[in-house]
């Protein structure tokens, strides 16, 4: 694969680089790296199928921030939602922390390696890229996977199987709790003050 060409901002993404930098400060235009690197990040996706970032981006919000590039680049190694390579045009990030692995993270995960997904790697159609996460955030509905931008929650061998089919087959699956519960409710409905009197 050949180096990708510097990275510059789309017309479109630099009116949306001033809109984040004017929510800054004078003098405090660097704490907006966080949301640029996002930002040239979707770039990417948006131009490659592959939501990522490449040293070139990296180094052009740390220019554009005016901070040395090694702090970019820590930013960037440092957290997990940037991807410091290229990845499938679905990211599948399944969490494998404590409450996700108690309700079953780990049939999720041989739903995945049924259909070819390895962690860490991409499939060779480069439809799918698997990693294995820390907290997703959504414990109550564990386990968890999100794909791309959506979360998938209450995941089974058999709903995770479901949802790569889908999307292997060019449909979206509705996002959220796959056993029909809303946000954080109990599974199997309210147990406690189902007496109380309003």
């Amino acid at each position: 694969m050949s180096a990708p060409p510097p990275f510059r901002f789309s017309a479109r993404n630099e009116a949306e680089v001033q809109r984040i930098l004017a929510r800054y400060p004078e003098g405090r235009q660097a704490s907006a790296i966080l949301p640029l690197l996002w930002l040239a990040q979707y770039q990417m996706r948006e131009e490659t199928g592959s939501a990522w970032l490449p040293r070139s981006a990296i180094e052009h919000v740390a220019d554009r921030l005016g901070v040395p590039r090694i702090r970019a680049l820590e930013v960037a190694t440092f957290y997990t939602m940037f991807n410091l390579k290229p990845v499938g045009r679905f990211h599948v990030q399944v969490c494998g922390t404590t409450p996700c692995w108690l309700r079953g993270s780990d049939e999720v995960f041989r739903a995945c390696l049924v259909r070819g997904l390895r962690k860490g790697e991409t499939t060779p159609d480069g439809l799918f890229t698997l990693s294995e996460v820390e907290c997703l955030g959504a414990c109550a509905n564990a386990p968890v996977a999100q794909i791309n931008d959506d979360t998938y929650e209450d995941l089974d061998f058999v709903a995770m199987g479901r949802i790569l089919d889908e999307l292997a087959a060019g449909r979206t699956p509705p996002p959220g709790s796959q056993i029909g519960r809303q946000a954080s409710c109990p599974d199997g409905g309210p147990t406690t003050l189902k007496d109380l009197v309003a």
